[in-house]
C-alpha cells in the first residue's frame, strides 16, 4: 500500500491577511487535487505535519552573508545544505544535464557516479552555479566543487572526499566563495538533525517562491515492515529539459540496489522531469540524485537480477512510487515558476511516436502567443492549434503522412472541444465558458504583489487535450506555465 503526501516548506516571514477570491465559472469548474490554501499560515502549519526524514538521514542548513569577486561592492547571501546518511551508502543513482556546458559539480557528479563505491554526503549551495567560472582556470568549475567536496570531507571525517556529492545553482559564470563556503561548514553540521526536511527544502531554492517536497510510504509486502521516500526539488526559470533548471534529491530508507536504482530513476525522470517547461531554456546545472539510506532490507529476492527487469513485487511498488513522486515534484517547479499564473497540462494521444507525441505537446507549452493568451484568460485557441500545425510541418522528428495526422486532430481545452475535423468549434457561449475557465485556473489575483505569492493557492491546471486518430497509440503529457510581466521583471532583475 503506497500513500502520498505533498510537502512543501516556506518561510513564515510574511504575514498574509488578504484571501484569494475563489472563482466559480457556471459552465466549467476546473479539476481540484487533494490541497488547497487561502494564506500562508494554513500552508505553514500543513507543512509542519508532513517533513519526516527517512531512517538512517540527517540534514542541515546554513546562511552567510559573501562578497562576490565579480561584484566585489555588495554583499550576497547564500545557503549551504548538507544531506548525509548515517552510514556509507552503496546505493545511490543520478542523471544530469545535457547542457555542454555543465557546471562544475556536475562535472565532479558524473564521476562520482563513475568511480564512487559509496557515499556519504551531498553538499549544496545556491546563488551560484560554478558553471565555467573566471579565474584563468579553464576546468569548468571542477576543481573548486571538488575543494568544497574534500572540506566536506574532512570536517565529516570521512575517509575520502570520493564519497561527497556537490551540487550549485544560481548566477552563471560567476566563482564559488570558497573561503566563506568552508568557513559555513561546521556551522552546517552542528545544524545537522535527523526529523525534518525542511532546512533543506528551503535551503536549495532561488527565485523560488517556496521550496518544493513530496514523500510517499510504504509497506514490505511479506513482512510489514514500513518504507518511505521523501524528495525536494528546487527550480523555477530555465525550465526546459531534458530536465530543467533544477536540482532534485529524493531520499528513502529503502535498500535498492545500485543497477536496479539507476534504472527506475532513468525511467521515472524521462515521464516526469523531462516532460515540463516553462521557458524553453536549457540549465547547466541540473541534477537529479537518489540515495538510500540501507537501513531498510528487502526480502531474499529468490534469484532475481539485481540488473534486470525482473524486479520484485516490494521492487516494483517502490519504482511505482519513485514515478509517482517525480511526476508530483516536476508539476510542483511548473507551478513554482516564475511569474507563473496557470499551469498548463497537455495530454497528447494518438500519435505515431512517443517523441512526436512529446514534441507536439512541447510545442504548445513553449509557443509564447499560447503561454500569453492563457496568461490573459484569453480563449484566443487558434494559436494552440497554430503551434500544433508548426511541429508538425518543421519538425525533424516527424515522418510519415502528417497531412492526415493532422486531418484526424480533435483538440480539447477545459474539456470542450474547439477544433475537430479541420475546423474551429466555437461560438459565444463557449468563448465565455472557456474564458471563466482559465480565469478559475488562475493561481494569484492580479494585484497581489509577488513577494506575497509565496504559497500554492489550489492544484489547479488548464488541461489542453490533443487526439489523433488512426496514426498510432503513442500518448505523452507535457507540463508548462505561462508567460507574465512577473516573469520579465524577475530576469530582467535576477543579478540585481
Amino acid at each position: 500500500i503506497i500513500t502520498t503526501t505533498l510537502c512543501f516548506l516556506l518561510s513564515c516571514s510574511y504575514k498574509i491577511t488578504r484571501r484569494y477570491r475563489s472563482l466559480k465559472p457556471q459552465c466549467l469548474k476546473a479539476a481540484h487535487l487533494t490541497s488547497s490554501f487561502t494564506n500562508q499560515e494554513d500552508y505553514c502549519q500543513y507543512l509542519l505535519e508532513h517533513s519526516s526524514l527517512p531512517l538512517g538521514f540527517k540534514v542541515g542548513a546554513t546562511r552567510f552573508l559573501f562578497q562576490p569577486d565579480e561584484v566585489q561592492q555588495k554583499l550576497l547571501p547564500m545557503n549551504l545544505t548538507i544531506i548525509m546518511t548515517d552510514k556509507p551508502s552503496e546505493s545511490f543513482a543520478a542523471i544530469f544535464t545535457s547542457n555542454k556546458f555543465p557546471g562544475g559539480p556536475v562535472l565532479v557528479g558524473r564521476k562520482r557516479l563513475v568511480f564512487s563505491k559509496f557515499l556519504q554526503a551531498i553538499v549544496i549551495n545556491n546563488k551560484i552555479s560554478n558553471v565555467c567560472p573566471g579565474g584563468g582556470i579553464a576546468d569548468g568549475g571542477f576543481a573548486d566543487s571538488q575543494s568544497i567536496c574534500e572540506s566536506v570531507a574532512s570536517s565529516l571525517q570521512l575517509p575520502s572526499s570520493d564519497m561527497v556529492f556537490p551540487s550549485s545553482t544560481g548566477i552563471i559564470g560567476w566563482r564559488l566563495p570558497l573561503e566563506a563556503m568552508k568557513n559555513a561548514i561546521p556551522n552546517v553540521i552542528q545544524n545537522l538533525q535527523n526529523a525534518s526536511i525542511l532546512p533543506a527544502a528551503k535551503g536549495i531554492t532561488t527565485t523560488d517562491r517556496y521550496p518544493k517536497i513530496r514523500s510517499i510510504s510504504g509497506t514490505i509486502q511479506s513482512t510489514g515492515e514500513k518504507w518511505s521516500i521523501v524528495a525536494i526539488a528546487k527550480g523555477a526559470g530555465m525550465i526546459e529539459p531534458n530536465l530543467a533548471t533544477m536540482l532534485c534529491y529524493i531520499l528513502t530508507d529503502l535498500n535498492i540496489k545500485r543497477p536496479k536504482l539507476q534504472r527506475m530513476l532513468k525511467d521515472a525522470v524521462s515521464n516526469s522531469f523531462n516532460c515540463i517547461s516553462v521557458d524553453g531554456d536549457q540549465s547547466t546545472s541540473d541534477t537529479v540524485l537518489a540515495i538510500s539510506s540501507q537501513v531498510i532490507q528487502l526480502p531474499n529476492s529468490n534469484g532475481i537480477s539485481e540488473n534486470g527487469d525482473d524486479d520484485s513485487v516490494d521492487e516494483k511498488a517502490f519504482a511505482s512510487a519513485l514515478q509517482e513522486i517525480c511526476t508530483q515534484l516536476a508539476e510542483d517547479i511548473v507551478r513554482n515558476g516564475e511569474g507563473t499564473q496557470h499551469v498548463i497540462k497537455v495530454k497528447v494521444s494518438g500519435a505515431p511516436s512517443k517523441l512526436i507525441a512529446r514534441g507536439v505537446g512541447k510545442s504548445i507549452v513553449n509557443s509564447n502567443l499560447v503561454k500569453c493568451a492563457i496568461s490573459g484568460c484569453d480563449p484566443n485557441v487558434g494559436r494552440i492549434v497554430g503551434a500544433v500545425g508548426s511541429f508538425l510541418g518543421n519538425s525533424q522528428i516527424v515522418s510519415g503522412d502528417m497531412e492526415a495526422v493532422a486531418r484526424s486532430m480533435v483538440v480539447e481545452l477545459g474539456g470542450i472541444e474547439i477544433f475537430s475535423d479541420g475546423c474551429f468549434r466555437l461560438d459565444p457561449a463557449k468563448e465565455s465558458a472557456l474564458s471563466d475557465y482559465m480565469l478559475d485556473c488562475q493561481l494569484y489575483p492580479a494585484d497581489l504583489p509577488e513577494e506575497s505569492r509565496n504559497y500554492p493557492p489550489h492544484n489547479r491546471v488548464v488541461d489542453i487535450s490533443v487526439r489523433f486518430s488512426g496514426s498510432g497509440s503513442e500518448e505523452s503529457t507535457v507540463i508548462g506555465s505561462d508567460l507574465t510581466r512577473e516573469y520579465v521583471d524577475v530576469n530582467a532583475d535576477y543579478r540585481s
